[in-house]
């Protein structure tokens, strides 16, 4: 099985940056190619229909169509203990760090409960429409990993305007080592997003 991320951001209002994982608990295989591009263009799956179904795979969130309201897994579907320690936007081109937020040094991973709301699993920040006049800005993405190792660690992250997809970035990790701490940096060009 390999556990999934992924989060929307609404340029309006806020991005969202859960600090857990969805877990895809069954890779599909056959039509692979086929299915990433048709899900590349957002097919137009909803929360809703994702929500019935037993299993969210990749390609499924890959097709949505709009921002959930809401997230697709339970805390406690974290079965490999992943945890989001930080999170950076840098303009490049400036050398200025634009926003910054991680856990405090040290901090051990608490494991999720059933009673656990939704109030850890996310950051909100705005910018100004200026931000989409940046040339470069640099993304860094830390994460710890549990005590079981993870196999295909994948997460997805898709940005959206008034329910319109505007970028979407699919990241594969690759095998993950037990209690490593992980670090992912990429590039992002805000006006090429602009809608």
């Amino acid at each position: 099985s390999a556990p999934t991320h992924s989060h929307t951001v609404d340029l309006e209002a806020r991005h969202q940056f859960p600090l857990t994982a969805i877990m895809d608990v069954k890779k599909k295989s056959g039509m692979g190619a086929f299915l990433k591009q048709q899900a590349r263009k957002g097919s137009g799956m909803t929360q809703e229909q994702l929500m019935a179904k037993a299993v969210i795979t990749p390609e499924d969130v890959l097709a949505l169509s709009k921002p959930c309201d809401a997230y697709l897994c339970k805390t406690t579907d974290n079965t490999f203990g992943i945890d989001f320690v930080g999170f950076k936007l840098r303009d490049l081109d400036h050398d200025v760090t634009l926003f910054e937020v991680a856990k405090p040094e040290g901090m051990p991973y608490q494991p999720p409960t059933p009673e656990d709301d939704d109030s850890g699993r996310f950051v909100r920040y705005e910018f100004t429409p200026s931000f989409l006049d940046l040339k470069t800005v640099g993304a860094t993405v830390q994460f710890r990993i549990g005590s079981k190792p993870i196999k295909d660690f994948r997460m997805i992250e898709r940005h959206f305007f008034q329910d319109k997809l505007l970028k979407s970035f699919d990241f594969s990790f690759g095998f993950c080592i037990p209690n490593s701490r992980n670090v992912r940096a990429h590039l992002r060009v805000p006006g090429a997003v602009r809608p």
